[in-house]
C-alpha cells in the first residue's frame, strides 16, 4: 500500500512537459529533429547528384513512354522486343533534334557572326548619340574591362571547369540511358522488390501510390511535352516568317524551356528577341516579344487547362517555390525536376491518406411466390 501512494503520488506531481510550455518545447523538438533529417538526406543527395539526377531523369521518360511499351505487349510483342523498340525510337528522336540544332547552327554561323557585327555596331552608334550622355571615354572603359575580362586567368579556369562539367554531362546521360533501359525492361520486377516491406493494408495503400504517382508522371510529362511542341511550332514559325536567324534551334529552345513552368517558355522568347534584336533591329524584336506573349496568353488559358487537366493540381506559389528550391540545389536540371517531383509528392501524400471506399453491401435475395427465381427484397 505503500508503495501504491507513492507512485500515485509521484504521478500527480507536476511535469514541466504536461503543461502547454511543456507540449509545445516537445513539438519544436520533433520539428527540428525531422528538419535536421531532412537537410541531412538533401545534403547527402546533392553529394550523389550524378547518380540522382539521371536516375530522376530515367524515372520521368520511363512513365512518359510506358504506355507505348504496354501498347505493344498488349499487342503480342515479345517484352524485350517492346522496350528495344521504344527505347530506340527515344534515342532517334533526341539524337534526330541534336543533329539539327547542330547543321541548323553550322549553315547559319557565319549569317549570324555577319548580323551581329552589325548589330553590335548598330547599338555602339546609338549608345554615342542617344538621348543617355556617355561619352568615348566611358565607352573604351567598359570595351576594355571586357577585354582584360576575356583574357583572364578567370575565363580560363571557367573553361576547365565547362569542360569537367561537359564530361559529369556526358556520364550522367550514358548512366540515364542504362537505368532507363532497365526501368522499362524490368520495371515491374523492381516495383515488386520495392514493395516487399509492406503488408497487409500498408500494401494496398503503397500499390494504390505507385499507380497514382506513375499516372500523374506520366500524364505531366506528356503533356508538358505536348504544350512545349505547340510553344515552339508557333514560336518557331513566327520567327522563320520574320527572317530571324537560328529559327529552328531557337524553337527548339523553346521546347526545352517549356519544361521549366511559368518562366521557362518566356525565357526562352527572350532569348529569340535578343537575336532578333541583334540580327534584324528593333521593330523585328518588338514582333517576336509580341509573338511569345500571345503563343503563352493561348498556353495558359486554354491549352494548360485542356491538356493537363489534373496532373498539375498544385498551386502556383508552391510550383514558384519550387522551382527556386530546384534551381538552388541543381541548377537548370533542378528546376526542371522540381516541379514534376513536387506533383507526385504531392499525389503520393493524397493517395496514402486517402480511405478505401466501402463496398456495397449485398441485397438479400427473396424467393419469387409465382417460381420464376430469387427477386431482390423489396424496401420496406
Amino acid at each position: 500500500m505503500e508503495y501504491r501512494r507513492d507512485t500515485n503520488a509521484a504521478r500527480n506531481q507536476p511535469s514541466p512537459w504536461r503543461d502547454g510550455l511543456g507540449r509545445v518545447s516537445l513539438r519544436s523538438a520533433q520539428l527540428l529533429l525531422l528538419l535536421t533529417l531532412l537537410v541531412v538526406s538533401i545534403y547527402g543527395l546533392i553529394q550523389v547528384r550524378l547518380v540522382v539526377i539521371p536516375l530522376l531523369l530515367a524515372l520521368i521518360l520511363a512513365a512518359a513512354i510506358s504506355p507505348l511499351v504496354n501498347m505493344l505487349r498488349r499487342r503480342g510483342w515479345p517484352s524485350a522486343l517492346a522496350t528495344a523498340t521504344s527505347f530506340l525510337l527515344l534515342l532517334v528522336v533526341l539524337g534526330g533534334v541534336i543533329t539539327g540544332i547542330v547543321f541548323a547552327v553550322r549553315s547559319q554561323l557565319d549569317e549570324l557572326i555577319q548580323q551581329a557585327n552589325e548589330g553590335f555596331q548598330q547599338v555602339y552608334d546609338f549608345i554615342q548619340t542617344g538621348p543617355i550622355p556617355i561619352d568615348q571615354e566611358q565607352i573604351e572603359s567598359a570595351r576594355q574591362s571586357l577585354i582584360d575580362f576575356a583574357t583572364s586567368s578567370t575565363v580560363g579556369s571557367t573553361a576547365l571547369t565547362g569542360l569537367s562539367a561537359a564530361g559529369s554531362f556526358l556520364t550522367g546521360a550514358l548512366l540515364m540511358l542504362v537505368i532507363l533501359f532497365f526501368f522499362l525492361k524490368d520495371g515491374d520486377k523492381i516495383w515488386a522488390f520495392m514493395l516487399r516491406p509492406f503488408r497487409g493494408e500498408r500494401l494496398h495503400r503503397a500499390q494504390r501510390v505507385g499507380h497514382r504517382s506513375l499516372d500523374v508522371l506520366g500524364g505531366y510529362v506528356r503533356g508538358t511535352a505536348i504544350i512545349a511542341t505547340v510553344d515552339s511550332v508557333f514560336i518557331g514559325i513566327a520567327l522563320l516568317i520574320l527572317g530571324v536567324p537560328l529559327a529552328i534551334p531557337l524553337a527548339v529552345i523553346v521546347f526545352i524551356g517549356s519544361f521549366v513552368p511559368l518562366v521557362g517558355a518566356t525565357v526562352a522568347g527572350v532569348l529569340a528577341a535578343l537575336v532578333a534584336l541583334v540580327a534584324n533591329g528593333p521593330f523585328v524584336a518588338l514582333m517576336v516579344i509580341l509573338a511569345v506573349v500571345v503563343v503563352n496568353q493561348l498556353e495558359g488559358n486554354f491549352l494548360q487547362p485542356v491538356v493537363m487537366g489534373r496532373s498539375l493540381n498544385i498551386h502556383a506559389l508552391v510550383i514558384l517555390l519550387a522551382l527556386t528550391a530546384g534551381t538552388i540545389l541543381a541548377g537548370i536540371v533542378g528546376a526542371i525536376l522540381a516541379v514534376p517531383v513536387a506533383a507526385v509528392t504531392w499525389a503520393a501524400i493524397k493517395a496514402w491518406n486517402e480511405e478505401d471506399e466501402p463496398e456495397p453491401a449485398a441485397v438479400p435475395a427473396t424467393s419469387d411466390p409465382d417460381g420464376a427465381g430469387a427477386v431482390p427484397a423489396q424496401e420496406p
